[in-house]
């Protein structure tokens, strides 16, 4: 069985849409090509020429139709829905809808028509249709971080992100689907299912943000939050050919979000285009204590000390002028080039990504950046992870601490009969939980490791040298930023050990900023008939994210467009909204049918 909607009452917009894959959870058989119609419930014709088009709709055209009329908020979020309805069968991108997204869109609409319209000055995301990932504390929907052992987690309060979110006029549309406890990058869980590429239906979407990745290169909504342990906000963003930013850490809270590791996670966001991602950094750059953003179960940021580490001269800062005032012109750049990060062994995953970097650099040349070529042995992305990633040190104490204070719907007092620690969730033989075999050393290691463990010490010291070396190779080198693809080979297929090639670990480790930019594609195949995209860090030192912002602004220039809407399974259509749009928010009903036959449930 696919996911489907229950919808007594709703008015749906509906497309063609074909089921193309089967409930088997044995081995797994990569699905054949989405055709060029899907099939749900009926067929009906596409609208071609609706007054307002969804499909790569940006901040500034949602709002231009807004104040001219053109279309109403209400309207807007039923266009939405009805793509979601449309799709997400398919792609098991979202997890859930927010109950009340229609009812906040007709207030809008209510304060837009009438003579008090003073609400809603300064909100810079009025009726923009925000995509959570399922780790993120939101009180109008459970937060399972994929997990069906999470299934009835509803949190009483939102993490500080979402209430900057909701305080700049946004509406948190839904939750999308992710690797389960953003754990690996194959978005595969136990709640939604293997969520799928957009681009090449045969592939994984990156992850662990994929869900959130999927959703918005398909036009499910506009911004979407992520969460980055390794690579988890960067995978997505460069196998769906969007924008991401890892902030420094420290920059925005990560109170309210389900932890993975003190020491690597971040919380960030992805957007379609640079413009959107800046206006998403400035409002959840709000999000580390100043301006008395609430979240987390406490109501408020003092669960993540780090926000501390803000200098005074950044809170607050609006990153779109980085895209504006002229910050991080091309010519006369110093970029050093990570060779370490490269593949450069020939094959069909890692050529395309070589080649397509080839034509970016030379291309950055033109533009008058001088490259400079790293070849410093330090960085090595496998060496860096196996010596000095902390994960599994970290991972079962910071759980805990979230499990402590969750709230299930299953119980009156709001007790319930949830998990309320790691060794709950991970209870061998429940079929609650999928673990990649690739990864059952890191649960039982979870199991027996501690931030009391000698070896703990022994790489935070590590850690320390790694920044050190970083701080002393963009000094020595002159460096204003460094460069890199995101990835050595191209997004891995449905069914892989897991997201193998991937270049996160150093801004992970050293918590430095980074922004993913779109840079190109592979050849079209049978599966994708666009290419499977490809994407490119730029990481910074601390608290120059705005210089990264602007330096993303120019490279996309001087690429030239770079990112195309998926055209597969009827991406590229207009869905049309029936009647006078939805009544009622559908309700999702995940379905885990689509797991791969390699990743058995409840095993570890």
């Amino acid at each position: 069985m696919l996911p489907s909607f229950h919808h007594p009452k709703a008015l749906l917009g509906k497309v063609v849409l074909l089921s193309l894959l089967s409930s088997a959870t044995s081995a797994f058989n990569p699905p054949p090509p989405i055709p060029d119609t899907l099939l749900n419930h009926q067929q009906v014709p596409l609208n071609l020429n609706p007054p307002f088009d969804i499909r790569e709709a940006t901040i500034s055209s949602i709002h231009n139709a807004l104040f001219t009329g053109l279309t109403t908020c209400h309207a807007l979020i039923s266009s939405y829905l009805a793509r979601i309805e449309a799709f997400n069968p398919f792609l098991h991108a979202i997890l859930s809808l927010n109950p009340h997204a229609l009812d906040l869109a007709s207030t809008i609409d209510a304060h837009l028509t009438s003579n008090n319209s003073s609400s809603l000055v300064n909100q810079p995301l009025l009726c923009i249709p925000v995509l959570l990932k399922d780790n993120f504390n939101a009180h109008e929907m459970p937060t399972t971080a994929g997990s069906l052992a999470l299934a009835q987690n509803t949190p009483i309060h939102d993490a500080p992100t979402v209430a900057a979110f909701k305080k700049a006029g946004a509406i948190i549309l839904g939750k999308t689907n992710m690797h389960e406890f953003a754990l690996e990058g194959i978005s595969v869980s136990s709640l939604g299912g293997q969520a799928i590429n957009p681009y090449d239906s045969a592939r994984t979407p990156g992850g662990s943000s994929g869900g959130t990745g999927a959703a918005l290169a398909a036009n499910l909504g506009v911004l979407g939050t992520g969460t980055d342990t390794v690579n988890s906000l960067r995978s997505p963003a460069s196998a769906s050919s969007l924008w991401s930013w890892r902030p420094t850490r420290g920059l925005v809270s990560r109170e309210g979000v389900v932890p993975v590791g003190w020491t690597q996670d971040a919380v960030g966001g992805m957007a379609r285009g640079v413009e959107d991602l800046g206006v998403l950094m400035s409002v959840i750059g709000m999000a580390n204590g100043e301006g008395g953003e609430g979240g987390g179960d406490k109501g408020g940021d003092n669960g993540d000390n780090t926000t501390v580490l803000v200098p005074p001269e950044i809170k607050g800062r609006d990153y779109s002028k980085a895209l504006y005032g002229g910050l991080g012109k091309l010519k006369g750049l110093r970029l050093g080039v990570l060779n370490g990060f490269f593949n450069h062994t020939a094959s069909d995953e890692t050529t395309p990504v070589n080649e397509v970097m080839a034509k970016v650099l030379r291309k950055l040349e033109v533009a008058g950046v001088q490259l400079v070529n790293i070849t410093e042995p330090v960085y090595d992305v496998v060496a860096i992870a196996a010596e000095l990633d902390v994960q599994t040190f970290e991972f079962r104490e910071g759980l805990d601490a979230y499990l402590e204070k969750t709230t299930y719907t299953d119980g009156d007092d709001g007790n319930g009969t949830g998990p309320r620690s790691f060794s709950d969730v991970y209870t061998l033989g429940k079929k609650q939980f999928v673990v990649l075999p690739s990864q059952y050393g890191y649960i039982r290691n979870s199991f027996n490791r501690s931030t009391s463990s000698p070896e703990y010490f022994v790489r935070q010291y590590g850690i320390q040298q790694l920044k050190t070396a970083l701080a002393r190779t963009f000094s020595s080198n002159k460096l204003d930023a460094v460069i890199y693809p995101e990835q050595k080979n191209l997004v891995v297929k449905i069914g892989s050990p897991s997201q193998s090639g991937r270049n996160g670990i150093l801004a992970a480790l050293t918590g430095s900023p980074v922004i993913t930019v779109p840079v190109g594609f592979s050849n079209a195949t049978e599966t994708a008939p666009l290419g499977v995209p490809i994407g490119m860090e730029i990481l910074g030192r601390p608290w120059t994210d705005d210089l990264l912002l602007g330096i993303a602004k120019h490279v996309g220039e001087a690429l030239g467009p770079v990112r195309r809407m998926p055209v597969g399974g009827g991406l590229d259509k207009v869905v049309e909204v029936q009647g006078g749009g939805y009544e009622k928010v559908p309700v999702v009903k995940t379905d885990n049918g689509n797991i791969p036959g390699v990743y058995p449930l409840g095993v570890y």
